[in-house]
C-alpha cells in the first residue's frame, strides 16, 4: 500500500468513529430527560420505575463505550502533559505512534479475548436484568464491550498511521 492509501485507510477510521461518535452523544440527551424523569417520578409523584432508572444506566454505558474511540480522536481523554505538552512534534509522533502500539492496541486486544466468551454466554441465555421489572436486554448491553474494544483498536490503528506517516513525511530537524 502506498503512503496515500494507508492514510485515506486512516481518514476513514477517523470519520467512522466520529460518526459514532457524534451519535453516540445524544445520548446525552436521552440521559437528561430521563433522569429528570426519574426525579419527578421519585420526588414530586412519589413513584419509582426500575425499568427507567436502568435506562438510565444502559444509556450511559452506551453513551461511554461507543464514545470512547471519538475522544480518542479528539484527544479528549485525560493525558499527562507534562512533558508531552512542550515536545517537539517528531517526540509527539514517536509517543503516539509508540503509545498506540505498545499501549492501546494489546490494551484493546486484551478487552476482547476477555469480553467475546463473556457476551457469548449472556446471548446464549439472553440475560435479562436481575430484577423484576429490569429491562430484559442486558445481552445487548454487553455486546457493547467488544464494539467498544474493537472501535478503540480502530481508532488506535488510525493515530498510529497518522503518527508513522508523519515520522516518515517531516524532517524535523530543521523544526526543532
Amino acid at each position: 500500500m502506498t503512503e496515500a492509501e494507508v492514510l485515506k485507510v486512516a481518514r476513514r477510521i477517523d470519520r467512522l468513529t466520529a460518526a459514532i461518535g457524534t451519535t453516540a452523544a445524544w445520548l446525552t440527551l436521552f440521559l437528561v430527560l430521563m433522569q429528570f424523569a426519574v426525579v419527578l417520578m421519585r420526588y414530586v409523584l412519589g413513584l419509582g420505575s426500575i425499568w427507567l432508572s436502568e435506562s438510565i444506566l444502559y444509556a450511559h454505558a452506551a453513551l461511554f463505550m461507543l464514545a470512547a474511540a471519538w475522544t480518542l480522536r479528539e484527544e479528549g481523554h485525560v493525558r499527562v502533559d507534562i512533558l508531552y505538552a512542550e515536545a517537539s512534534p517528531r517526540t509527539k509522533a514517536i509517543v503516539d505512534l509508540l503509545g498506540a502500539l505498545l499501549l492501546l492496541l494489546p490494551f484493546t486486544l486484551v478487552i476482547a479475548v476477555f469480553s467475546v466468551p463473556y457476551v457469548m454466554r449472556s446471548w446464549a441465555i439472553l440475560e435479562r436484568s436481575r430484577e423484576m421489572s429490569g429491562l430484559p436486554v442486558v445481552f445487548l448491553l454487553k455486546s457493547l464491550i467488544p464494539l467498544f474494544a474493537l472501535l478503540l483498536a480502530l481508532q488506535g490503528i488510525s493515530q498510529a498511521i497518522s503518527a508513522a506517516v508523519k515520522l516518515r513525511q517531516h524532517d524535523f530537524r530543521r523544526s526543532e
